[in-house]
């Protein structure tokens, strides 16, 4: 047998060993598969008892708008659990809809349009302010511009009640010009676009029938 062919043989025997060594160590993948993660038992325990844990690698609908690893993540995932249709990408969608209704609504002090989607306390608060202006004589004129901004900040969730917190920023655009009883402008310039800076937190029971998510706290 001449040396070439004897090279051949030599270099193919080594190749299949080592596919076998890597099957070995590597072992086959079918679709995706998690890494095996061991914990100490008592951070084990106290992750199961705030969050479900969902199989699987990571979900690029949560790691899109939050840090992978996050208690925002988490939180995230847990929600999925416990409603599998739910989207993240699908609520900043509709919370951004949300922002521009509320807010638009609240500057035209139209409280019945918003008030399925405000808890009691942003209600009560927002309602307040609507009256004060009322009781002055004063009306606002406002026009939404666009969104600059729109940025998931903070999730929870609570496992006994199954209730999940999505708190958002918003950077709005809009005019805003007040005015008095004679339809006077008393303040703002219907032709300066300003900032309208705001966090609000929006919740719902997930797996509940009612698909609205309420907004339950605001803050800047």
């Amino acid at each position: 047998m001449s040396s070439p062919i004897i090279q051949l043989l030599v270099l193919a025997a080594i190749a299949i060993f080592l596919i076998l060594r890597l099957r070995d160590v590597l072992g086959t993948r079918e679709g995706f598969e998690k890494p095996v993660v061991t914990r100490q038992a008592g951070e084990r325990d106290a992750r199961r008892n705030r969050f479900e844990v969902i199989e699987g690698g990571p979900d690029a609908d949560i790691t899109d708008h939050v840090d992978e690893g996050s208690s925002a993540a988490a939180a995230l995932a847990a929600m999925k659990a416990a409603e599998p249709s739910f989207n993240v990408g699908e609520f900043l969608g509709g919370a951004r809809g949300a922002y521009e209704m509320i807010l638009m609504a609240f500057e035209a002090g139209d409280m019945a349009k918003i008030r399925p989607f405000l808890s009691d306390d942003v209600y009560e608060s927002f309602a307040s302010v609507v009256e004060a202006r009322n009781a002055q004589g004063l009306t606002i004129d406002a026009e939404f511009v666009g969104m600059r901004e729109l940025k998931l900040v903070d999730a929870e969730f609570d496992t006994t009640t199954r209730e999940g917190e999505i708190t958002v920023r918003f950077i709005g655009e809009l005019t805003s010009v007040v005015r008095d009883k004679s339809g006077e402008i008393v303040e703002g310039n219907p032709k300066e676009v300003k900032r309208q800076k705001d966090s609000w937190t929006f919740a719902r029971i997930m797996g509940s029938d009612n698909p609205n998510w309420q907004l339950v706290a605001t803050g800047e």
